[in-house]
């Protein structure tokens, strides 16, 4: 049985398309298989990573800078981790 998104998560997802691709490369895989079944902490850490701008996002999955808030932080971290596992 797949989770039914609400209304508020449907609308996070559509704001997860970025259009770089070395963004949809981390964010695409995340919100497909884990956006969902995340508890509120993370989808709210989710919701705070897509307020970014791309530039930002792109420093931060590049690992130049890390975001002030570590929520948000962890989970860039995790979205690595989890792509790189991934394509292995």
């Amino acid at each position: 049985m797949s989770i039914q998104p609400t209304d508020a998560q449907r609308r996070i997802i559509y704001q997860a398309r970025r259009g770089l691709k070395e963004l949809d490369f981390y964010i695409d895989p995340y919100v497909k298989s884990h956006y969902l079944s995340a508890d509120a902490d993370e989808q709210q850490a989710f919701e705070a990573l897509l307020s970014y701008e791309d530039p930002d996002l792109l420093v931060f999955f590049l690992g130049q800078e890390m975001p002030s808030e570590p929520g948000v932080a962890a989970l860039i971290d995790k979205m690595k981790l989890l792509r790189h596992t991934d394509a292995i």
